[in-house]
């Protein structure tokens, strides 16, 4: 499935998530102790992993008797399908209205700017 016809993720599932990209493949202990603090429950942690099998954001192999469990989709994808999705909605499409968002509301420098430029004409 491609990111940009994923469901979007609630905050804690996006943490979840950011625990599995961190770790690649993991059980869900493991999971739980790479979340942030205030850590959730373990059945809270269960609970989400199932949600997010569901919406194909992850997969599991069963070892023995524990899940073991990895990302679906990179977090590059799905940073890009994020993007893609605010600037749509919150900027009718244009990635240039978001930037100039950026810079009047001082989140975006003129040398961060002019930075991301020149990274862009290397390219």
């Amino acid at each position: 499935m491609s990111a940009d016809k994923l469901k979007p993720l609630t905050k804690a599932e996006e943490q979840v998530m950011q625990a599995i990209w961190k770790l690649n493949k993991a059980f869900l202990r493991e999971i739980v102790d790479a979340m942030p603090v205030p850590k959730p429950h373990q059945n809270t942690v269960a609970t989400l992993l199932k949600i997010l099998i569901e919406k194909k954001y992850i997969k599991v192999d069963v070892v023995g008797r524990m899940h073991q469990y990895y990302p679906a989709i990179t977090k590059e994808a799905y940073s890009k399908a994020s993007m893609k999705t605010l600037v749509k909605g919150y900027f009718e499409g244009s990635f240039s209205e978001a930037v100039s968002f950026m810079v009047k509301e001082n989140n975006l420098s003129i040398e961060e700017l002019e930075l991301l430029l020149q990274t862009l004409k290397k390219k």
